[in-house]
């Protein structure tokens, strides 16, 4: 097991940097944000607190919330239109430094594709690195379902993400930062984990996460020190 120190090291000279979105890099969680603008916020939110703890697999909770929600294409556009999501402080200038260092960076989500890409526009992140789930809709605009080809559509997807983007890049180190269960679960194949409770502190990821913050500015200085 790798002490802090050999976590930042490798942090230092990652060839890749994959962040999770709902609660790191935007403040919100996407699909809770979704279930509130489609009315059934409350029933939602306690079912992604139970997702989020580890107590059952993502994509029977998945199913479940959005078989609650039922979004029509249009609500997911009115959404993204009238409540853009957030973006947490200190992400911007992190993603651009580490773009000027020339790591690749990936936003790797179990929310939903349409509403990443849109956080990915604004960080200058190219759609081409986004992994997230990809909502169906009806040719009239209503819910069908979503695509559960998708590998961040499982438990243990964004380690089959990352264990992708190795063989494809080959790339020798690879960080994953995030907020919750799945994105502790992804290393290994991920060579580094770090916990972000900048927006909500989940337990089981604070306890057993060697490298834990609550703001990115620790990883910027984290860059400058090299």
């Amino acid at each position: 097991m790798a002490s802090l120190m050999e976590l930042k090291e490798i942090f230092r000279s990652a060839d890749a940097v994959c962040f999770d979105v709902d609660s790191t890099v935007i403040r919100e969680e996407g699909i809770d944000e979704l279930a509130k603008f489609c009315g059934v916020g409350d029933a939602v939110a306690e079912m992604t607190r139970r997702a989020m703890g580890g107590t059952v697999t993502f994509k029977a909770a998945l199913t479940a919330r959005l078989g609650l929600i039922r979004p029509s294409y249009e609500q997911v556009q009115k959404l993204i239109s009238d409540n853009p999501p957030q973006l947490t402080p200190g992400i911007r200038e992190l993603v651009s430094r580490l773009h000027q260092r020339g790591v690749q960076v990936f936003l790797v989500s179990g929310g939903f594709q349409s509403i990443v890409e849109h956080v990915a526009l604004q960080l200058n992140i190219p759609t081409a690195n986004v992994f997230a789930n990809r909502l169906k809709f009806y040719f009239n605009g209503e819910y069908a379902g979503f695509d559960e080809t998708q590998p961040t559509a499982e438990s243990g997807g964004k380690g089959k993400v990352i264990a992708h983007l190795k063989e494809q890049f080959h790339f020798k180190k690879v960080v994953m930062i995030g907020d919750g269960a799945t994105d502790m679960e992804a290393c290994p194949p991920g060579d580094c984990f770090i916990g972000f409770g900048g927006n909500v502190i989940r337990k089981q990821v604070k306890e057993k996460a060697k490298w834990y913050i609550t703001h990115f500015d620790e990883l910027l200085k984290e860059l400058e020190e090299r």
